[in-house]
């Protein structure tokens, strides 16, 4: 299979820098560092803990709040999620200390674990209405199968889906409200322009979350119109008619991803890996719900020398949860382990053998990261 051109596909630069402050490098897609070696990221989690007023942010939650809270029972605000932990926390806070009520809105996972089940079914029963938005499972194998292949990326048919559903639902049920949780580009490394947003347009959505695949590409590779429905969000013009926001809670509270995991054990009965740990990492509480999941995380690490290990140690090294002499020797320790335990069925699932997935991945070893050493992939760089 030919080598895939990842610095030109994702912007790369060819000499790897690691952060000063954290265990992210500058491979990660969009991420920025400043002349002290820093990433953007890190420098957002200094302003959160030292620029940016709590106080009045809440305050500014409660007045966007009042605008859309109806005192008719019907719903007011859409909540996106799994049940998991930051989903759980952004619902429970809407609905017990803000007064709302809220419609969750969850976008099913390709193959759900056991624990991802529980989770939701421990959310539900805590005091959510849910509405489950579920693929076509034939379709959604096929998008898979073919997201792997052509972008290094099997998880991108439910990132479709995640952004698409909650707007279709939002529509349907003249919700004007959604409530996601987190900035991504802010807290994880990403465009500096999107640093402050207190929220996403639709064309913010597509640009940072459909990149490379979008619902149109996939005409391209055979999919109909019919089979593209379900993944197909409101137009523009559409969600502005209608008058529906999309914001983010991490802009109005301080997003701490284990405060949340602590938060979501006591007031929706969310329980934790009960592996110990999830498969390259050594966290037990983020994104249990899918088998898919540690693919996801593996064809970073192939494609950006970014593993999941990484991705968790640095957010905590943020959150001062870890040193970063700490998070990098997480790192070493766990980041790319490979995810055997849902290899077969993920093989299965995709109707790929076993040969065809590595000769995928080794399309996806760009030169400037890897090299073989006596017949074995080594990353030419780590953090250190």
């Amino acid at each position: 299979m030919k080598p895939r051109d990842v610095i030109k596909m994702y912007k790369l630069p060819t000499e790897v820098k690691y952060c000063k402050k954290c265990v992210v490098s500058n491979q990660r897609p969009r991420i920025g560092f400043d002349e002290h070696g820093v990433c953007n990221a890190c420098n957002f989690a200094e302003k959160k803990r030292t620029k940016i007023d709590w106080k009045q942010r809440e305050e500014e939650l409660v007045d966007l709040l009042n605008q859309y809270r109806k005192d008719n029972g019907e719903f007011d605000v859409i909540c996106p999620g799994s049940g998991g932990k930051d989903s759980a926390f952004v619902a429970h806070q809407l609905k017990y200390k803000y007064g709302m009520n809220p419609l969750t809105v969850t976008w099913a996972p390709a193959v759900y674990t056991d624990i991802g089940w529980k989770n939701i079914q421990n959310f539900i029963r805590s005091g959510y209405p849910n509405i489950m938005g579920t693929a076509d499972g034939v379709v959604h194998r096929r998008m898979a199968k073919v997201a792997f292949e052509i972008i290094g990326e099997p998880f991108q048919p439910f990132c479709l889906g995640q952004i698409a559903f909650p707007l279709q639902i939002a529509q349907r049920y003249d919700v004007k409200l959604i409530m996601d949780g987190e900035n991504a580009e802010a807290e994880y490394g990403g465009s500096v322009k999107q640093e402050n947003a207190k929220g996403l347009d639709l064309e913010g959505m597509l640009k940072y979350f459909w990149s490379n695949l979008s619902v149109n590409d996939l005409k391209e590779h055979g999919f109909t119109d019919k089979e593209l429905n379900f993944y197909k969000p409101p137009s523009e013009d559409e969600i502005k008619s209608n008058g529906i926001r999309h914001q983010f809670y991490g802009y109005y509270k301080n997003w701490d991803p284990q405060e949340q995991f602590y938060y979501a054990v006591e007031h929706t009965g969310f329980e934790a890996n009960p592996d110990g740990r999830s498969e390259g990492t050594y966290s037990k509480y983020a994104s249990l719900d899918d088998r898919i999941d540690g693919f996801h995380y593996y064809l970073s690490y192939i494609k950006f020398g970014i593993g999941r290990a990484t991705s968790d140690a640095a957010h905590e090294i943020r959150d001062g949860h870890l040193t970063r002499e700490e998070g990098v020797q997480l790192v070493r320790r766990f980041d790319g382990e490979f995810p055997k335990k849902h290899f077969k069925e993920f093989l299965e699932y995709c109707d790929i053998t076993e040969e065809f997935f590595w000769e995928v991945i080794d399309s996806w070893r760009s030169p400037h990261l890897w090299e073989k050493v006596n017949g074995e992939w080594k990353l030419k760089h780590q953090v250190e």
